[in-house]
């Protein structure tokens, strides 16, 4: 068996029956939606058009929400259904980075991941839906995609259909006939912050109160106009849409351009500062332990053994810190242990979380092996440590790598970006606590040429990223709102001046006698980056 779901188009009167049905059957509360239909308008008066779209879980196939779900609270069943076991879930809001069609929300109730479930319990009675079995103009279709005796099938066999974001190759099983483009890309028509039949303009909970606060800051026709702008690139537009429910000039006539005129409000920003700060301290972490066994391999004499013990000591409290951070995000924080007491190994949540555990021991034991004075066991750890602490830097990527609904992290130069970071963070760090340590002048000479490759590297890799062209308009999108959208002084002043531009002129200038100065600079710089990385790519809608 494999059940989808079919949307006719022909026949949707957009009397919102099937959002009233699921909400009745599952209790689901107020801001949030398992099932919701979204209004587009398009054309010129008097030759207008209105086009209802009902959205929702697609069931994929290859489903990235269960394969990036650390503890298997997401699901296939073998009827192919995708459901979930709240029981299970932690709170991570992965799942909901990993859908490309934003049909996931964090519960306000529960604190844990919900979405349509193609009413499993029903199914299991042999009935159908609530939304199938309610809608009047039997516009929704259920049924067993592989039964050649169902109505679906049928459809299927003989009817154009569309899905949305084929391109992801996760294998949807929801069509759309007569499915109109401007309905079905989400950034055909941008999200308004506020509509003619509703006033609730963000979802519920902890995780929306990034998008009322911006929203609260910004014009509603500015935000529109810059993420409208030409290929992205983030610069306002003449003919952008005025926002939904302002008013217009006497005998204006509507634009042209497919405009929202009823939506789903939005979920806001889900990962917030916690994960910006956690992708920081982690690469603190890693990098304190890396530099002192670089500059081993080909640094300076190192009297003491001093950056040792204070790489060991300070992995391991940033460890704890990136550990609080993460535990912190987790809306159910209770339950943090069952990423290692009950992992599903697809998710790099759980790889990236015994990465971590290992690296903190690999640090202990290394720590212990120095106080002991076991050489070989200290060396052992050493390299034991260092390969952990390079699984730690880079771990982050292959993670949002997995979220993909958020293009602009599926960039291959994400590992990297976050590799650099971790030696940008270990000569940073140590650069601040070089006043205090007895060693070789040669080592600020040796943190000095690490801080100088790793910001050159970093700048190269921004201009790579910024530069080039990317494959899809939510990635050209996301450039455009970093380079000159909402995150633009950010980015120009915060990350590439005071992180980069100005630490290489202290640099050049001061030399050692500065580097507290330089290092204190890169890891403000650095952390500003990655609250731009984790944020802009959120802001993009997604349904």
């Amino acid at each position: 068996m494999n059940y989808g779901f079919i949307i006719d188009n022909r026949k949707c009167i957009g009397c919102h029956a099937c959002t009233v049905a699921c909400k009745s059957e599952h209790d689901v509360p107020l801001g949030v939606n398992r099932t919701w239909v979204k209004y587009i308008e398009k054309g010129q008066f008097p030759h207008t058009r209105r086009v209802f779209s009902v959205m929702r879980c697609n069931h994929c196939s290859e489903a990235p929400c269960v394969e990036i779900c650390p503890v298997q609270a997401l699901h296939y069943r073998d009827d192919g259904i995708v459901d979930f076991d709240n029981r299970r879930c932690i709170g991570c809001k992965a799942c909901t980075q990993a859908c490309p069609y934003d049909a996931l929300y964090i519960d306000p109730n529960t604190y844990t991941a919900a979405k349509c479930n193609y009413c499993a319990h029903r199914i299991d009675l042999g009935l159908e839906p609530a939304c199938v079995n309610v809608c009047p103009e039997r516009a929704i279709i259920s049924g067993d995609i592989d039964d050649p005796a169902a109505e679906i099938s049928q459809l299927l066999s003989r009817e154009i259909v569309t899905a949305r974001k084929p391109e992801k190759g996760v294998r949807p099983k929801l069509f759309y006939i007569n499915g109109d483009e401007a309905s079905l890309k989400p950034v055909a028509a941008e999200p308004q912050s506020q509509y003619f039949w509703n006033s609730q303009h963000s979802g519920v909970g902890h995780f929306a109160r990034y998008a009322e606060e911006l929203i609260a800051k910004a014009d509603p026709l500015q935000m529109a106009q810059q993420l409208n702008g030409p290929q992205g690139a983030g610069q306002p537009d003449s003919t952008s849409t005025p926002a939904a429910g302002l008013p217009q000039k006497s005998g204006e006539a509507l634009p042209e351009k497919a405009r929202r005129v009823y939506d789903a409000p939005s979920k806001g920003i889900l990962w917030g500062w916690e994960v910006s700060a956690y992708v920081w301290t982690k690469a603190v972490a890693a990098g304190a332990f890396l530099i002192p066994f670089l500059a081993s391999l080909i640094g300076p004499a190192l009297p003491e053994n001093s950056p040792g013990w204070v790489g060991a000591a300070g992995a391991l409290i940033f460890l704890a810190l990136t550990g609080a951070l993460l535990v912190k995000d987790l809306d159910k924080p209770a339950r943090f242990a069952y990423v290692l007491l009950r992992p599903h190994w697809s998710s790099w949540l759980v790889r990236g979380g015994y990465a971590i555990t290992v690296y903190g021991g690999l640090a202990t034991l290394w720590g212990a092996a120095s106080y002991l004075n076991i050489p070989w066991l200290r060396d052992l750890a050493a390299w034991g440590g260092a390969l952990f602490a390079l699984i730690t830097a880079v771990y982050t990527a292959f993670l949002f790598a997995q979220a993909k609904g958020r293009d602009f992290w599926q960039s291959p130069a994400l590992a990297l970006h976050m590799l650099v970071h971790a030696f940008l963070a270990g000569a940073a760090f140590f650069a601040l606590v070089q006043p205090f340590l007895p060693v070789h002048p040669a080592w600020g000479e040796f943190l000095n040429s690490v801080l100088t490759a790793a910001i050159g590297v970093n700048l190269l890799i921004l201009a790579v990223e910024m530069a080039t062209p990317h494959p899809t308009l939510d990635a050209k999108k996301t450039v455009g709102l970093i380079l000159n959208g909402p995150f633009r002084n950010k980015f120009w002043l915060g990350s590439v001046l005071i992180g980069n531009i100005v630490p290489l002129l202290l640099i050049w200038l001061g030399g050692v006698s500065l580097l507290p100065l330089t290092g204190a600079l890169a890891l403000i710089g650095m952390y500003i980056n990655e609250h731009i990385w984790v944020r802009a790519p959120q802001m993009i809608p997604l349904s």
